[in-house]
């Protein structure tokens, strides 16, 4: 299976750059494998290929605002982004121009209210920060995050919580499920109606998903962890349906 098996043309002014207001008047591909077809429709229409008995899965996983921008002692400006919580105070990151930071040399983010100063130098090129905060840090990361969009994706995003789903409930992941952020409240409320179980699992999403597969041979390609959990309700609820014999739909 080779990379280049999957190259294609995608012009530029094709890819979407503001969010679609409502969430669900995105466009929505359909690929009838049966009848060989493809159709394009409004996502609101996904209702029309979800049948009584089906269980829906989503990922309600909460993406954190990853992103921070801050200066060192010199004035020096430095980008970090967040990848894996260590510890209360540590963090696993991305630092870019990372050469420029020394160990024991410490970031300054806004007025000072966080600071990270580098640890450990991971094989990878990651970096091992220890942050010092007054507050609670997730407040602050809040107050002075940015939420990481994908490189794709230039314009400025005016509301962060158009890169959050609507169902989004816990979790530090830094990029969206991005099936997900075209379902509204109103759209689940409709598939509930029709007699479709919704469950939730969690999946940290990690950078691996803005990483792109740099082998030639597609399987040569190493994935990243990501951190998972299944309630017990999502598991009973699934296997009963396998058993069953119903369609388990994921969102991915």
């Amino acid at each position: 299976m080779l990379l280049s098996d999957y190259d294609y043309h995608l012009p530029k002014e094709l890819i979407g750059q503001t969010p679609t207001m409502p969430r669900d008047h995105s466009r929505l591909l359909v690929v009838d494998k049966t009848k060989k077809e493809i159709e394009h429709k409004k996502f609101y229409n996904i209702l029309d290929y979800l049948n009584e008995g089906d269980v829906l899965v989503r990922n309600s996983t909460k993406v954190i605002p990853a992103r921070l921008i801050g200066k060192k002692e010199s004035g020096a400006v430095m980008e970090v982004f967040l990848l894996k919580r260590l510890g209360l105070n540590k963090w696993e990151c991305l630092v870019r121009r990372a050469k420029k930071l020394k160990l024991d040399q410490t970031i300054i983010f806004g007025d000072g209210q966080l600071n990270a100063t580098l640890k450990e130098v991971k094989d990878d090129g990651n970096r091992i920060l220890e942050f010092t905060f007054d507050g609670i840090f997730e407040e602050i990361i809040h107050e002075l995050g940015q939420m990481p969009l994908p490189p794709y994706i230039t314009e400025k995003l005016e509301d962060g919580d158009r890169y959050q789903t609507v169902y989004a409930e816990k979790g530090e992941s830094v990029a969206a499920p991005t099936a997900g952020l075209h379902f509204t409240e109103e759209l689940f409320e409709k598939i509930a109606q029709k007699g479709i179980e919704i469950v939730d699992v969690y999946l940290e999403v990690g950078l691996g998903t803005f990483r792109p597969v740099q082998t030639e041979n597609v399987l040569e390609h190493k994935m990243h962890s990501e951190t998972f959990e299944v309630p017990e309700k999502t598991a009973e609820v699934v296997n009963r349906a396998k058993a069953e014999g119903r369609r388990i739909v994921a969102v991915g």
